[in-house]
């Protein structure tokens, strides 16, 4: 096992690791002990006890964190005629149709974070699901990418909204600031998520559905919340 960088190291003495914190005290650990000279983003790491494996226990969605993500998102569109040009008033960095399709394909060019389209062009954009599916940039109505009304679309994208969905192992990883914003701003950010996560509970899902949540910073350790007090 590679041994840990020295400020690493002195991080984990600083909170009981294996103790289960409150929300908000678990994000000013966090705060506390992040050490690198970037401003670090916060992410959060929660387990959910269903199985992604099943269509109907599948836990998908999108929201607005109140206080954003600290990171402007670069929005690519894939629009014709009228929407295209609504996309390029509203601020979208990148406007197109199967030029771009041949720019991904041909340059292997990803010089964007999201991904919107108007449903008429997911015809062209499916061309596009073996390389963008598994950089989870493939549009999506649940998360309200694939829409007419790319105007609201971008302003979401570009005031903070996130995606949370399941990977392989169940676990949700969603950003929910930076470092500089501070434990009452990350809470506010978290709490916002946890309440949509909770909301979207399948019916299919049997026993306890939070089962652990993290948080870490970039470059810092993880600590530990009780699952019962994520509201805290």
């Amino acid at each position: 096992m590679a041994k840990q960088p020295k400020k690493y190291q002195e991080a984990i003495k600083k909170f009981d690791r294996q103790n289960l914190y409150v929300a908000s005290e678990a994000l000013g650990i966090v705060v506390d002990v992040a050490s690198a000279k970037f401003d670090e983003t916060v992410e959060a790491h929660i387990k959910l006890g269903v199985d992604s494996r099943h269509a109907d226990q599948q836990v998908r969605g999108a929201i607005v964190l109140p206080h954003g993500t600290g990171k402007t998102k670069r929005v690519l569109v894939f629009a014709k005629g009228e929407k295209a040009k609504e996309a390029e008033a509203a601020g979208a960095d990148f406007v197109g149709a199967e030029d771009l399709v041949a720019k991904i394909q041909g340059e292997n060019w990803f010089e964007f974070d999201v991904i919107v389209a108007t449903p008429d062009m997911m015809g062209v954009v499916g061309r596009l699901g073996k390389v963008l599916g598994p950089k989870g940039l493939m549009p999506n109505p649940k998360s309200g990418t694939v829409t007419f009304d790319v105007e609201r679309a971008i302003a979401e994208i570009k005031a903070g909204k996130v995606e949370y969905r399941l990977d392989k192992t169940n676990i949700i990883h969603v950003p929910v600031g930076k470092v500089s914003f501070g434990k009452e701003k990350l809470s506010e950010n978290f709490h916002a998520l946890i309440e949509a996560v909770i909301k979207a509970k399948p019916s299919a899902a049997k026993g306890q559905y939070l089962k652990t949540v993290t948080f870490a910073s970039t470059m810092g350790p993880g600590v530990k919340v009780n699952p019962v007090r994520v509201s805290e």
